[in-house]
């Protein structure tokens, strides 16, 4: 730190918040009694939320920390909450001098759960320590490991992703119909944006196409969504090397071991001759 925090008798110094969500959206929060601009981000002055103490460790253990508050701010939602939009987002909680505009991060994590209850909420954070404790050692399977379109496949993703439109929503089956022209098989497995409508900016994942050739999507489809709703969809990947060579050009970058033998090659017996 270039500054003792905290070390005279007076000072002027509250701390923010700042949370960075996966879909781009980022959020900033303040315990001082005025909004504050830096960083890029408008913090909100918000005297309902609370932050936990901060438990910092030389060793590998992650470090705790939590945040609660009320849902009274328009920018944190109950049903942005429950439908997940803030699982994963990137936390960052310091201090900051309003008056000479010095600040310092004390904490860098992501949200790993959210509770909602009786119109408050409670985030608990995992710190980035906690990537020490996940096995980088990758095991061997037939199928690809590589997310479509991330590292180790490097197929760009902008040559599979388009605007289209949701032309109609099967809410029984939690399905839409997408722009005539494209194929509805080639985007499972895939990703859909919402672009307007009750949802947008919200992200869901194509699982499956339902008997009528329409994409099921793995999140429930708000009812009010209008047909003709404009979205951003990109195309899905099974993960085979069939289609990693035959429809993507791609199999020198396919991550997967499909001629390896398995472990049950292991218990196989000999047959003797017939």
């Amino acid at each position: 730190m270039t500054r003792a925090w905290f070390s005279g008798d007076l000072e002027t110094i509250a701390t923010f918040w700042q949370l960075l969500r996966r879909d781009g959206f980022a959020f900033g929060f303040t315990a001082h009694d005025r909004d504050l601009w830096f960083d890029g981000i408008l913090h909100r002055a918000s005297p309902g939320m609370i932050p936990s103490a901060l438990r910092k460790s030389g060793d590998f253990e992650p470090d705790s920390a939590d945040v609660r508050g009320a849902l009274s701010h328009d920018a944190i939602r109950a049903r942005d909450l429950a439908d997940g939009r803030f699982d994963g987002a990137r936390v960052r909680i310091g201090v900051i001098d309003w008056e000479s505009g010095e600040r310092e991060v004390l904490y860098r994590g992501a949200i790993g759960g959210v509770t909602e209850e009786d119109g408050h909420f409670a985030a608990e954070l995992v710190s980035r320590k906690a990537d020490l404790l996940r096995d980088p050692v990758p095991r061997t399977s037939p199928a690809c490991r590589a997310a479509f379109c991330g590292p180790g496949c490097t197929r760009n993703p902008a040559f599979h992703t388009r605007e289209a439109q949701a032309l109609a929503l099967d809410t029984a089956t939690n399905a839409i119909a997408i722009t005539a022209g494209l194929a509805p098989a080639d985007h499972v497995g895939g990703m859909v944006v919402w672009l307007d409508g009750p949802q947008a900016g919200k992200r869901m994942q194509a699982v499956a196409l339902n008997e009528a050739g329409k994409l099921v999507l793995d999140t429930p489809i708000d009812p009010a969504t209008p047909p003709g709703t404009p979205i951003l969809i990109r195309e899905g990947c099974d993960h085979t090397l069939d289609t990693c060579a035959t429809r993507f050009g791609n199999a020198v970058n396919f991550q997967g071991e499909p001629f390896l033998p398995g472990n049950d090659l292991l218990t196989r017996y000999p047959s003797p001759p017939a």
